[in-house]
């Protein structure tokens, strides 16, 4: 039975259907794609998807901040930043929208009920990260990611206009002559049905499910590059993967890796090798510091280096950095009195599905949004606290777009045919679509020559996909 989604109170379905409809299909809720559907016509009906529950996207674990442009002084300082990071391999305009769009993204923010630490005087106060010439990250916390994604996320979930539904995986986009015309879907219930939308956003995250060490969520499997890549979208510095210089060692490989933010380094945090010695400048950008740690690793023999808090005040560590001091507690150890061990991990995609300026693919009526996207703003390297920001610029200039065209134009009803015809049973083995979609991705990044995948130090995968012996 074809049937349109029932948009309740609390964003319900309420009917069982086989067949969906819908004005915008939003694939992943993290911030990205919640910010999205917030600036986006109340008249649109909104479907967005997550693979996993709501809380459990990238966007909620991010620690350390997000970058804004402060006052205009600093502009120069923070674009030399990010393209010095990025090895100047960056887009000069996006590098450019996205500083230039901060502030105002900040405010919508702060108006959806986000808390960001003050000064005395009740200003914004700002910390400094690796990279960074100058203090200009806002923060709650270490917990900016959550403090961000979780109002966000209420503020959808007050939407009539929005259903989203939980445990939910796409499984393809439906194309014809390069147009996106909805997609195949997993229902929490295992059903597979197609979804019939004159947008489709992929917001789906990044590729970090795909390592044996990452930071990321283990169910962000790249699927939304991989089918991207299946339908010849295009693509654009895929084998551009960041990896963090800092995580908490753990000799257990399927834990996922948690983050020591760079902010305790920007605090004052040192690194030191087995015996106890400084080795490196702490404020590297990421790819630099990971190297050295590599290198030092390779020089003792050891799987970690460690790293000291003690040099932060013990007042300012708790009030400032209380996740990390939980974990590690939790882990055995007590920051203010003894160093910790770290590692480098799977972290970031600078990589991703090829946009343009507003967040549309290479096909009609796609759109791909936040770390599954790339409008080429990070370059080569990632400059830290970008990656939150960066999603939310994006996202509000894809909204816009949207607006002015794809959703002023709607699908004919010949398209309605096509979308119900698709052969859905091709989907029933999920497991083969898995390892499909594994080695899409990964050939992939094969065939780019993976600039960050490779550590020069040891010619191994730096925090190797699952199921490589590379």
């Amino acid at each position: 039975m074809k049937a349109d989604l029932v948009y309740g109170k609390h964003g319900r379905m309420e009917n069982k259907v086989k067949s969906m409809k819908t004005d915008v299909l939003i694939v992943g809720c993290g911030c990205s794609g919640l910010y999205l559907a917030l600036n986006l016509p109340r008249d649109k009906k909104i479907l967005m998807i997550t693979k996993s529950d709501a809380e459990s996207s990238d966007s909620f674990l991010a620690q350390g901040g997000m970058c804004m442009l402060k006052d205009d002084a600093d502009y120069d300082n923070y674009f030399e930043d990010t393209m010095k990071a990025g090895h100047y391999e960056n887009d000069k305009k996006s590098v450019e929208i996205m500083i230039r769009s901060s502030r105002d993204v900040v405010k919508d923010l702060i108006e959806t009920g986000a808390d960001f630490k003050k000064d005395e005087h009740g200003n914004l106060a700002y910390t400094k990260e690796g990279a960074h010439s100058s203090n200009r990250i806002i923060f709650h916390k270490d917990v900016t990611g959550k403090e961000i994604t979780s109002h966000l996320l209420d503020r959808v979930r007050e939407l009539p206009n929005v259903v989203l539904l939980e445990n939910t995986r796409m499984l393809d986009i439906i194309s014809r002559d390069n147009e996106c015309l909805g997609a195949v879907i997993r229902l929490e219930d295992g059903s597979i049905v197609n979804v019939k939308a004159d947008v489709t956003v992929l917001a789906a995250g990044g590729i970090g499910g795909l390592y044996r060490h990452s930071t990321n969520f283990r169910h962000l499997t790249g699927d939304a590059v991989a089918a991207a890549i299946k339908h010849n979208v295009a693509i654009k510095d895929i084998n551009y993967v960041q990896i963090h210089p800092t995580t908490f060692y753990s000799k257990n490989d399927k834990d996922r890796s948690f983050l020591i933010s760079e902010s305790v380094r920007g605090e004052g945090a040192k690194l030191y090798d087995k015996n106890g010695d400084r080795f490196v400048n702490e404020l590297l950008p990421r790819d630099l510091l990971t190297q050295a740690i590599y290198e030092q690793m390779k020089k003792d023999g050891t799987d970690h280096v460690w790293e000291d808090l003690r040099t932060i005040p013990e007042a300012e560590l708790k009030s400032h950095f209380p996740n990390i001091v939980e974990h590690c507690r939790q882990q055995g150890y007590d920051v203010t009195k003894e160093c910790i061990p770290v590692v480098p991990a799977q972290h970031y995609f600078m990589g991703g599905i090829k946009v343009d300026y507003e967040s549309r693919t290479s096909m009609d009526r796609l759109y791909a949004i936040g770390e599954t996207a790339c409008n080429g703003v990070h370059g080569r390297n990632r400059l830290a606290s970008n990656s939150l920001l960066e999603s939310l610029v994006f996202a509000k200039r894809a909204a816009h777009s949207m607006i002015d065209s794809e959703l002023a134009d709607k699908l004919n009803t010949a398209d309605n045919a096509y979308v119900a015809n698709v052969k859905l049973t091709d989907y029933e083995d999920e497991n083969a679509l898995n390892e499909l979609y594994a080695k899409l991705v990964k050939d992939k990044i094969d065939e780019a020559d993976g600039y960050f995948i490779y550590s020069s130090v040891s010619g191994e995968r730096t925090g190797s996909f699952h199921g490589s012996s590379k």
